[in-house]
């Protein structure tokens, strides 16, 4: 039995369209919606995916559409649509481009499925999570960004390659923005229970750290086009079934803090309890001083792209 009616995929390219299958698959609503601007693209994947159902077995519908009146009804609406960087693309051009994207889908979001919670995943995410709650005037709590969850599955890969264990045994957080100033917190990673830092040196960790850091970017440079999107959709898929199901998850999203981590007013990657009103609540955890200036530091880095959205015409 479906969780929630009706779930909707907003850009139906290799994210959007795995994200699509994964959500179909696991049964999680009665319907699930693809919507994109290219006209076939959405209803194409959709078909394709709903001809999977008689041998998986799931019976949730598929469907596709190029008209944001889709979104009627919605209970959950993941955001994937939006540009990557270019060659020769200032950091300013992606935010002015995604930032247009975003302003259109929020405000039919806010028309068409008021009641909704949001899942954005555009990067940069921890900026255009923060803009989509803006412009649809959401609660914060219904508004959130992948951030954190993928970058964590990263480095619990690393780490299980390192110790060659399986790396469901593997715990632990990412905090901070989803880029090169993330925060993998060494301090509250274990294996089995055991503290990481008893299990590797040092000079190991550090260069874990900095793999998971460059994650994304080692895809795409071993891709030469594209990007990443298995271990994205997988990810997002374990949220939505979080907040669908109401699962109460303790899982590293980009989140609203309001005084958590001593910062306010930002979104920026951090613990929540995961339910289907969306952020239940951050949990915050103690850090060491040096992850503690890390997130900080994290943290200056999304108000500096926030203060390059703010001069956006609006």
């Amino acid at each position: 039995m479906s969780a929630v009616g009706k779930l909707v995929v907003l850009g139906a390219g290799n994210v959007g369209g795995s994200l699509a299958q994964r959500l179909a698959e696991a049964d999680l609503a009665a319907e699930v919606v693809l919507i994109d601007i290219v006209d076939g693209l959405p209803q194409g994947k959709a078909l394709d995916i709903q001809e999977s159902a008689p041998i998986l077995g799931f019976s949730t519908r598929v469907s596709g559409s190029t008209s944001l009146d889709a979104l009627e009804g919605a209970d959950v609406v993941v955001e994937t649509a939006g540009l990557a960087r270019k060659p020769g693309m200032s950091r300013s051009d992606l935010l002015e481009k995604n930032a247009g994207i975003l302003k259109l889908h929020a405000e039919a979001v806010r028309a068409k499925a008021p009641k909704a919670v949001v899942l954005v995943v555009t990067n940069p995410v921890d900026v255009m999570t923060y803009y989509f709650r803006e412009v649809s005037g959401f609660p914060a709590a219904r508004v959130f960004g992948e951030s954190g969850t993928l970058d964590t599955a990263r480095f619990r890969t690393f780490v299980a390659e390192a110790l060659r264990v399986a790396p469901k045994d593997v715990t632990g957080f990412v905090l901070g923005t989803h880029g090169d100033s993330m925060v993998p917190l060494l301090s509250l990673t274990s294996v089995g229970g055991v503290p990481l830092t008893k299990l590797l040196p040092a000079d190991r960790l550090q260069a874990i750290v900095q793999r998971t850091r460059s994650g994304g970017g080692e895809i795409v440079n071993l891709l030469k086009t594209g990007s990443a999107y298995y271990a994205p959709s997988a990810s997002q898929a374990e949220l939505v079934r979080a907040v669908v199901r109401n699962e109460h998850r303790l899982l590293p999203v980009s989140a609203m803090v309001s005084g958590e981590f001593g910062e306010k007013d930002v979104y920026i990657g951090v613990p929540v309890v995961l339910g289907r009103g969306g952020v239940e609540r951050i949990v915050e955890v103690d850090v060491t001083p040096e992850e503690r200036a890390l997130f900080q530091a994290s943290v200056r880095a999304v108000r500096e792209d926030l203060a390059i959205l703010a001069r956006r015409p609006k």
